[in-house]
């Protein structure tokens, strides 16, 4: 087995357990928290988020990935926190979201891989706590010229140090696909690649042919289906149950991208959005696991895609 970086140090891959693939504690910007304190609830957010995962913990989970970058308002002592009271075992990111600040869109790659290096291999912002994941973002009209620089970045440090590349995308539009053809031409190895938020489509043309690829793929968005256009989580649930049946249950995972605190939507979308998905990070054990068992998956197929994959994918091996 591998040791990876987790928020509390070392994490051996055998101990991950069942593993949400694709989360966030608190999600804001960058800078916001040193300049404007007051604006962020962060002891609210912190005890929110104990009180959260004990539960997720007492229900099962055992790991979560939180692909918070500084650009979200990564506040790598507050992961600390909620994990160590909490139990379960996070791993945090480095990398760029989709907010890139405007100093990186003249950088070259080679100027900003050595950050995301020094965040693995030394720790962020002089904590020592030590990025396990790199984290990028194309969205809505595929990758930018910005957002070039900072996938090859990320394919950059991710050879430098070999902590795999976890991605958002924007499905509808084949996004992933820009992505994947960026590593390719950087040389990575598309097995330490994870393609996200794949699950806001139903188009398995596109789903499996970047699983053939060799790549894994990030069902994860859950309950989904408020964004105009996106299927709802029965949708979404049939799509990965299609996944499974064309024999790809070894590539894929499944989350919510989640949070507790989420202060990048409004006021009322925060409401609504606790209103819609009352069960937070348990929705996937609670609705989607039985659904899924329902429609044919076994036992087998819900242990590789939440503890089986995930340790692999850290691993490195196929």
């Amino acid at each position: 087995m591998a040791t990876i970086n987790s928020v509390l140090g070392p994490l051996d891959t055998a101990n991950l357990g069942f593993t949400l693939s694709h989360e966030h504690v608190l999600t804001a910007s960058a800078g916001i928290q040193q300049t404007f304190p007051e604006f962020i609830d962060r002891q609210g957010t912190i005890e929110a988020g104990v009180t959260q995962l004990r539960q997720v913990y007492a229900e099962g989970v055992r790991t979560m990935v939180d692909v918070t970058t500084m650009d979200l308002g990564r506040d790598i002592r507050l992961l600390e926190e909620v994990s160590r009271r909490s139990g379960v075992q996070i791993i945090a990111a480095t990398g760029i979201w989709r907010d890139i600040p405007r100093v990186f869109w003249g950088a070259t790659p080679d100027m900003i891989a050595p950050l995301f290096i020094r965040e693995i291999q030394e720790g962020i912002e002089g904590t020592g706590i030590k990025a396990g994941v790199i984290k990028v973002a194309n969205d809505m009209g595929g990758v930018t010229p910005e957002g070039e620089i900072i996938l090859r970045a990320a394919a950059r440090a991710h050879k430098a140090t070999g902590v795999p590349i976890s991605t958002h995308t924007w499905a509808p539009e084949r996004v992933g696909e820009q992505q994947v053809a960026i590593f390719e031409d950087e040389g990575v190895d598309l097995n330490r690649v994870y393609v996200g938020h794949s699950n806001d489509t139903t188009d398995t043309g596109y789903l499996l042919g970047l699983l053939r690829r060799g790549l894994w793929l990030g069902l994860d968005r859950y309950p989904g289906g408020r964004m105009p256009g996106t299927p709802n989580w029965e949708q979404r649930t049939e799509t990965a149950k299609r996944l499974l049946d064309a024999g790809f249950g070894e590539r894929i995972m499944i989350a919510h991208d989640w949070s507790v605190s989420i202060l990048i939507v409004n006021r009322q979308m925060q409401a609504q959005r606790a209103q819609y998905n009352p069960d937070g990070y348990l929705f996937v054990s609670r609705r989607v696991v039985p659904r899924l068992k329902e429609l044919g998956a076994t036992d087998g197929d819900i242990e590789n895609i939440f503890v089986n994959n995930p340790r692999r994918f850290f691993e490195g091996t196929k």
